[in-house]
């Protein structure tokens, strides 16, 4: 790390992700502020410590500041982490702008695991958009929230193009439950996210409607290859897939129980629809909607994407699960 060993952290979001990384920095010992943009649930996490719509149970670390005011949050922090659902993203960064706050300096990190729907782009490249030739990051990996905020064993990946920022955010979360690694690969660590929620809903759609295991370890190892052509095809390294960002993060949410895409596919697996599923939490359940953006990306690099394809199929043209999984094993017969 830098001369001054402790850094400045700005959380942007309130949800289970950003609550945990807050609650990591501030136990490594760094000063953390986090916003969001619902005032009043600020108010309720200063008061009770405690984050009972996403993180229930769990105490926050005490060391953490709770601000409304964006341009406070942002004017003296080294690191602001963006802990943002996709389909928000670009709002707060324009907000960001607006404030007109000296960038300068100032590393942005991405921890969001979607795609923007209409313009198909990735986090990192909204920031720059929106902000200018900014420093930016990802933090990404096989991370259940849940599970990092009570202190089990994880790993986790740190990308940017400029090796010192990806060592200075190893250094910043690094402890002993909580292994950072490193990657020069931005556009693999950020596209493995938004891409395996989608197989992640698929691996509970098979849950919904009783499949074994030997159906969920085809749709991961068939689901990996989509995740590659469509990463490769868009510039990143195929060696990506197969560590933390890709695989690892790949199995964790097409296994975990507290995994909300593949609960959400469950729930799709059962007879439930969509937007019922969507409207009956306050989680956002990336995986749902980002998969008109991953298909529509599909076509763009025209990569071939069944199991992408009929997710899109089931959620967006009304298409029986069942019959779905069954066109999956249907198609045409080929060397794998």
């Amino acid at each position: 790390m830098e001369k001054n060993k402790y850094k400045k952290l700005a959380i942007l979001g309130d949800g289970a992700w950003g609550t945990t990384l807050a609650s990591v920095a501030s136990k490594n010992g760094h000063s953390v502020v986090l916003w969001s943009n619902f005032p009043d649930y600020l108010d309720e996490l200063d008061r009770t410590r405690e984050n009972r719509i996403y993180m229930p149970g769990v105490k926050i670390s005490k060391g953490i500041i709770f601000e409304k005011n964006l341009e406070k949050v942002i004017v003296d922090a080294n690191i602001i982490i963006f802990a943002i659902p996709s389909k928000f993203f670009r709002d707060v960064a324009k907000k960001i702008k607006q404030s007109g706050v000296s960038l300068k300096g100032k590393v942005f990190v991405n921890v969001s695991k979607g795609i923007e729907q209409k313009t198909l782009m990735r986090m990192t490249e909204i920031l720059k958009q929106e902000l200018g030739q900014v420093k930016t990051a990802v933090l990404s990996g096989p991370t259940i929230a849940i599970e990092v905020a009570r202190e089990l064993p994880a790993l986790i990946v740190a990308a940017s193009r400029d090796k010192k920022i990806s060592k200075e955010l190893q250094e910043v979360f690094s402890n002993d439950y909580f292994r950072v690694y490193t990657s020069s690969d931005v556009v693999g660590v950020e596209m493995g996210g938004p891409l395996k929620n989608i197989i992640a809903v698929v691996a509970g759609i098979s849950d919904g409607l009783g499949f074994g295991s030997n159906s969920k370890a085809a749709i991961l190892s068939r689901g990996i290859v989509e995740i590659q052509r469509l990463g490769q095809a868009m510039g990143a390294k195929k060696k990506t897939f197969s560590g933390l960002a890709g695989l690892g993060d790949l199995s964790t949410t097409c296994i975990s129980p507290d995994s909300r895409n593949r609960t959400f596919g469950e729930r799709i697996g059962r007879g439930e629809k969509m937007n019922d599923i969507v409207s009956s939490t306050s989680a956002i359940i990336e995986g749902a909607t980002t998969t008109e953006a991953i298909y529509e990306l599909s076509r763009k690099y025209k990569v071939e994407m069944p199991i992408t394809e009929q997710v899109y199929n089931i959620l967006y043209k009304n298409k029986n699960p069942r019959q779905a999984m069954i066109d999956l094993m249907t198609r045409e017969r080929k060397s794998e």
